[in-house]
């Protein structure tokens, strides 16, 4: 069987699928504005002419360089090309302002292609189990998971935890725009019909980062030192961060593919809560913020590892875990291959084939996003006066291809308005963006929960892995709070 799948993944069609899709998915990830699921849903005409194997294989290689490739953007601009990147940017970026790119981009790559195959491997022998696993999550379970989530504001904020939370809760605020749930009420829309559908976070993110970025070069031209070409070696620093960092890269990996694996959760949420994890059980956690490679070789690990993991329902029950695996969903019906318990026993050569596939795309992922790193280098060491112009054109075109229309381009000027005077205010831009794409998600499973539960708050303690994870969520937040009393304590008994 694995003789058979793998003389599938050996034939020329499917390696110069994953080649051409790999370097698509990376221009792609790399352009602010231009997510993972852009790359797969362009891509998806493409398949059509394609036989099954190479089709599968072109989204898989797409999708893992775009999410790596967000980081891409983010170290060398600020500039995260997905929400995932945003969680450890502001680490990245201050390894670039201190002429350690190289460092920064080498750690991003190679964890992500080591939680990728991490995640690959879990995948083909897990799958069955971490299915199940992912089945019993009900909305009690899904709400104390999101709600886990946004504790992340508090430990990524570096210094001023109640200044993240500020942040937080705008993006929470933000998040309130659109459609009232459950009754589909118009809440807070000023009477237009485009935000019916609530703020969309990808031109909200551009704005926040990309053109508060651009304003800055302007408005403070002198401290723009990223205009730079990446200097020194990539991988040979990684040496170093393996031998300092190997339980923070397993617990990453084994976190994402967790996560992944929850329909709905994906490498964003992953990314978030692996590197608030990675401080709060750092013993250096006063570094992360100000340039530590620490947060990105577990949250580098967690995301792409996520991808992978997204995969587990989508083909043990035909379940999508998030947005690319719907779309996966589609092309595999068109097809003929049907995701589901069935085509373990009917194609397992097919099945193990998509397996060897993933491992193949995340080795790939090295050389091409070596590659993809040198050419950013290169490209952004241009003027800042051809450079800005040319950054805000292609956040334009991100923010406008969202859903075709120019409010999100609208949202893209006011958001960078907003993130240039959060800033100015010491006020930290990730936690916005954080609430602003979980917002939805914890109102919706709260409302389910209530409803299911009629109006019971016991409810969400009643099962065993929910009443875990509240408990786990409940302690997180109040963590903070009770050391902060204790240190108060502590003063006045010495006063």
């Amino acid at each position: 069987m694995l003789q058979a799948a793998l003389s599938i993944v050996l034939s020329p069609d499917v390696i110069l699928a994953v080649i051409g899709a790999g370097f698509f998915g990376m221009f792609i990830g790399a352009v602010p504005g231009l997510t993972a699921s852009m790359a797969t849903a362009l891509l998806v005409p493409v398949t059509f002419f394609m036989a099954p194997v190479p089709a599968i294989s072109a989204i898989v290689a797409a999708t893992g360089m775009a999410i790596f490739a967000g980081d891409i953007a983010g170290t060398l601009m600020r500039m995260p090309g997905t929400p995932a990147s945003a969680a450890y940017v502001e680490d990245a970026y201050a390894m670039t302002l201190q002429g350690r790119a190289n460092e920064a981009l080498g750690a991003c790559l190679l964890f992500s292609a080591l939680g990728g195959v991490f995640g690959s491997l879990a995948l083909s022998v897990m799958a069955p189990q971490l299915a199940e696993i992912a089945l019993k999550f009900s909305s009690f379970e899904y709400f104390w998971l999101v709600l886990l989530g946004l504790s992340s504001a508090v430990f990524v904020s570096s210094s001023r935890p109640l200044l993240g939370l500020v942040s937080l809760f705008i993006g929470l605020s933000v998040s309130l725009v659109g459609q009232n749930n459950p009754t589909g009420a118009a809440r807070y829309t000023f009477g237009s019909v485009e935000l019916l559908t609530g703020v969309q976070f990808v031109p909200a993110m551009i704005g926040l980062f990309a053109v508060a970025e651009i304003i800055r070069s302007y408005t403070k031209p002198v401290v723009q030192s990223y205009r730079m070409r990446v200097s020194g070696a990539i991988f040979r620093p990684q040496i170093t961060n393996q031998k300092r960092y190997p339980v923070q890269a397993l617990r990453g990996a084994s976190l994402g593919t967790v996560i992944g694996a929850l329909p709905g959760a994906g490498a964003d949420i992953a990314a978030w809560v692996s590197y608030a994890l990675s401080k709060k059980f750092s013993r250096t956690p006063e570094k992360f913020g100000t340039g530590h490679p620490e947060g990105l070789v577990e949250a580098g690990a967690s995301n792409n590892a996520a991808v992978s993991g997204a995969w587990i329902p989508a083909l043990v029950f035909g379940i999508p875990g998030d947005t690319i695996t719907a779309i996966v969903i589609g092309v595999m019906f068109v097809k003929g291959l049907n995701p589901g318990p069935m085509i373990f026993i009917q194609q397992p050569e097919m099945v193990y084939a998509i397996f060897l596939v993933f491992i193949m795309a995340n080795l790939l992922m090295l050389p091409i996003g070596w590659l993809a790193i040198h050419a950013a280098g290169f490209l952004l060491s241009a003027p800042t006066r051809i450079l800005m112009p040319i950054i805000l054109l292609f956040c334009i075109v991100g923010s406008f291809s969202i859903n075709n229309s120019m409010m999100g381009v609208a949202i893209m000027a006011i958001f960078g308005v907003a993130g240039y005077v959060m800033e100015e205010n010491d006020i930290p831009l990730a936690p916005a963006i954080l609430g602003l794409v979980l917002g939805p998600m914890i109102e919706k499973h709260f409302v389910t929960s209530m409803i299911k539960a009629d109006g019971s708050l016991l409810a969400f303690f009643e099962r065993p892995i929910a009443a875990g994870l509240g408990v786990l969520t409940i302690a997180t937040f109040a963590y903070p709070v009770i050391r902060s009393l204790r240190a108060r304590r502590r003063q006045m008994l010495n006063a």
